[in-house]
């Protein structure tokens, strides 16, 4: 068995009890991000142990225990639209009381979790483990936070290449190309910039990638932008018909995740490539184009016992 994460459920009175859950396999298992959040995908099952801690001489009088699997989209600035895709409950004990510390085994089978987990600026797509005890005065509860993530099964990535132009009047006139328009997370960004006209004196250029999320619908639309990395690509004056290569590794970029549409009927999260020129006079011109990531099947076991 895997190492016990203990979960402590606050209790009002002196009879507070300890709640342990010990997830099957959690020593194997991929983490996710500084808190080390257990990885799972689409269709596997969640399984483990929760034992209820009675301390020496005391009893716990409960109206029941249960787990629960829950997925849930939460809107903070929206309450009304917040909703529970996934609610799955296995009851643990009846009502009854504890004379000793028990333990209870539960497995959620083939679990749908379609989305991938996202903390972003106005929502969150979150996944976890609610474990109740029924009392009198009030349930206990606590929960335990799963990371999902969404992988894709298509092999490849390969699209036709991108290519724009960026011109002002005869100033300036500037070709980009991109070797694709998809990527998944650990790729690299492939690309060269064209200086075709220049009559501008250019301080430098910079290419970044923007994060879009956009929440809800109609006239209750929230949208917001995030520069999730940016890196200069030319420092300097160019002249006409110089070349610029463009090369970005992707698994550099921290909290990048897969391209994601119209989650749950709430939100969606785009990503582009925005390429920024900016003159002595310090005006920017800027070109943007839309990207999609996705991320591919990764083990999230590993095969050490």
């Amino acid at each position: 068995m895997s190492k016990v994460l203990k979960l402590l459920l606050n209790s009002n009175n002196a009879n507070s009890n300890a709640v342990s859950i010990d997830l099957d396999d959690l020593d194997r298992r991929l983490k996710h991000g500084a808190d080390q959040i257990p990885v799972y995908t689409d269709g596997e099952p969640v399984k483990g142990t929760v034992t209820v801690h009675a301390k020496p001489g005391k009893t716990i009088d409960h109206y029941g225990i249960r787990v629960e699997f829950v997925g849930e989209c939460v809107l903070p600035f929206e309450s009304s639209l917040s909703t529970e895709f996934v609610s799955l409950a296995r009851e643990l004990a009846p009502p009854g009381v504890l004379t000793s510390t028990s333990s209870y085994p539960f497995n959620f089978t083939h679990v749908e979790k379609q989305y991938e987990t996202y903390h972003g600026t106005n929502v969150r797509l979150r996944y976890y483990l609610r474990v109740t005890i029924g009392k009198r005065f009030g349930d206990f509860r606590k929960e335990q936070e799963l990371f999902v993530y969404g992988v894709s099964e298509e092999e490849d990535t390969a699209t036709p290449r991108l290519k724009m132009e960026l011109g002002i009047e005869d100033a300036l006139h500037i070709e980009f190309e991109y070797s694709k328009a998809k990527y998944h997370l650990n790729d690299v960004i492939i690309g060269k910039l064209f200086f075709l006209v220049v009559r501008l004196k250019l301080k430098f250029s910079e290419l970044a990638i923007v994060r879009r999320e956009t929440v809800g619908s109609g006239s209750q639309t929230y949208t917001h932008s995030d520069t999730i990395t940016k890196f200069e690509i030319m420092d300097g004056i160019s002249a006409n018909g110089e070349t610029i290569p463009i090369r970005l590794f992707l698994s550099g970029v921290d909290n990048i995740q897969p391209t994601m549409w119209d989650v749950c009927k709430r939100f969606s999260v785009r990503y582009f490539l925005n390429m920024v020129l900016v003159d002595e006079d310090d005006r920017r011109y800027f070109k943007q184009q839309e990207i999609t990531l996705v991320r591919q099947p990764v083990p999230v076991l590993s095969n050490a016992k």
